[in-house]
């Protein structure tokens, strides 16, 4: 069921002696745990009247929007719970690193997917937009300004076309990773992410 203002009420909080219940969180496009908390009322109601995700800190005892130091918030896109409406599941597009030590889940053995292996090769890139020119094929690319990386996703484009049509598969293979590159490139020097992509994809499927 999908908790909101008005579903809320039907949590049950009193299973647990502290008022907390689990609560996962889930890349809301690729699947990807992302981590694990705990909520109770308050943090349940912050997270739906901010749609930004929010639990209870047991260390710090008190309320905990993810990213509220880093920025690195989860945007919140649905909020769930199971059968029994003592747990919940939130669907969320991440803002950066979910995990403190820097990686996109706090569970670093995820099954890796197609999805976060771009959003991995996304970061790659974005790290470099500022690097020199000298640094990297990508920082260089950068440099060139958006209309090169745009050549580049022209051409890639025609390599992949010709190589589907002459039933090269292993060409086709190493040019549409080359194609998926430089269009994240030309994403990110436009300060648009592959994630935005993503959403307009969900959005069409709705």
């Amino acid at each position: 069921m999908e908790i909101n203002s008005t579903t809320r009420s039907q949590l049950d909080f009193s299973k647990a002696s502290d008022g907390l219940i689990p609560a996962i969180v889930q890349h809301a496009l690729s699947g990807e745990v992302l981590m694990q908390g705990f909520m109770n009322a308050a943090a349940v109601d912050k997270t739906l009247e901010t749609a930004q995700v929010t639990f209870y800190s047991r260390s710090k005892e008190r309320l905990w929007t993810k990213g509220e130091a880093s920025g690195h918030v989860l945007q919140l896109v649905s909020l769930h719970t199971d059968c029994d409406a003592d747990s919940l599941l939130a669907l969320a597009l991440p803002q950066g690193p979910t995990c403190h030590l820097g990686t996109r889940s706090c569970f670093s053995s995820s099954t890796a997917t197609a999805v976060p292996l771009l959003q991995q090769l996304n970061d790659t890139i974005a790290s470099r937009k500022s690097a020199t020119p000298e640094s990297s094929y990508t920082a260089r690319l950068f440099a060139e300004g958006t209309k090169r990386a745009a050549q580049k996703v022209g051409e890639e484009g025609v390599e992949v076309a010709l190589a589907a049509c002459a039933g090269d598969d292993r060409e086709l293979l190493n040019e549409s990773a080359d194609l998926l590159y430089h269009l994240l490139v030309v994403l990110e020097s436009r300060d648009l992410s592959l994630n935005q992509v993503l959403e307009v994809l969900r959005q069409r499927q709705a």
